[in-house]
């Protein structure tokens, strides 16, 4: 098993190969990509230990915003990669980064390469 894993939720299979794609392009086989498609998957998916993640706002089942309370409150790190309106997110979420459809494949290499590059410092102290 990997030492990365890395949660993606997306419900159009077409968006999570993007994603998927974006993450494995700048991770390699280094990471375990989980991708999942519903709230039910994501929260089942959200209890294991996660390197990062990539939740869509509106997917199948509803929102995924209890997911992201739990990663939040997790420490895990996490971006919205949504079409949906930055407010629509709750306050208590809306520091979360927010990557708006249609992105870039630069900018998942970007978070995904920021994020595992934080994790790999030494912790201080």
């Amino acid at each position: 098993m990997s030492d990365i894993r890395v949660l993606i939720v997306e419900d159009d299979p077409f968006i999570a190969m993007d994603i998927e794609f974006a993450v494995a392009d700048q991770l390699g086989e280094e990471a375990e990509l989980i991708v999942v498609g519903s709230v039910s998957q994501a929260r089942r998916a959200s209890a294991m230990k996660l390197s990062c993640a990539l939740l869509d706002i509106d997917v199948e089942g509803g929102k995924t915003f209890d997911v992201a309370a739990r990663l939040l409150a997790s420490g895990t790190p996490f971006a919205f990669v949504s079409g949906s309106s930055p407010g629509e997110v709750p306050e208590a979420l809306r520091r979360v980064r927010f990557l708006r459809k249609p992105f870039s494949t630069h900018e998942i290499a970007s978070f995904i390469s920021g994020v595992v590059a934080e994790q790999a410092r030494p912790a201080v102290g």
